[in-house]
């Protein structure tokens, strides 16, 4: 019997000024904010006291913008880099134009900027990715640069043994 293991890009396989959307989407809820929010020790009223978000300018409870970075970086692993990252090297470039809301549904695309070889690591490779996240109008609500230290596929191959 044949396997197929799950697995993300190496070096050689990102195509720039490619646009990866990665579904499905996620339909992000109160508990998900709630739970993040005090797991992350953030004690921001905007995510946790719907009386005083009310009165504020958007109205309501907005979800945590570190949740929402996390989703849209997250939901792009099993298809960019699992398994076949280094290293994440960071982030820039990090907005949020619009508010996600309870009940709103996150879309995740990633479009890979720019690559090049490592001048200090044989073998691996920097991608530059800019992830956006959509709400279900198409409406952005989060967009992020990262800098990812990949795997080149015979250096990861040679490195693991082979396998």
């Amino acid at each position: 019997m044949k396997n197929v293991e799950q697995r993300g890009l190496y070096f050689e396989e990102f195509d720039l000024d490619t646009r990866y959307l990665h579904r499905p989407g996620r339909t992000v809820t109160e508990t998900d904010n709630v739970l993040f929010t005090t797991l992350t020790m953030n004690t921001q009223a905007l995510h946790l006291d719907a009386a005083w978000a009310a009165r504020q300018p958007f109205g309501q409870r907005l979800m945590n913008s570190m949740f929402t970075l996390s989703t849209i970086v997250g939901a792009s692993v099993a298809q960019l880099t699992q398994g076949t990252i280094v290293a994440n090297l960071g982030f820039t470039d990090v907005t949020f134009p619009h508010p996600l809301f309870h009940g709103d549904t996150l879309y995740s695309e990633t479009v890979v900027t720019a690559k090049r070889l490592s001048s200090s690591r044989p073998g691996q490779g920097i991608v530059t990715m800019e992830h956006t996240g959509r709400n279900q109008d198409g409406v952005v609500v989060a967009k992020a640069t990262r800098s990812v230290l990949m795997w080149c596929q015979d250096a990861h191959a040679e490195a693991i043994g082979g396998a």
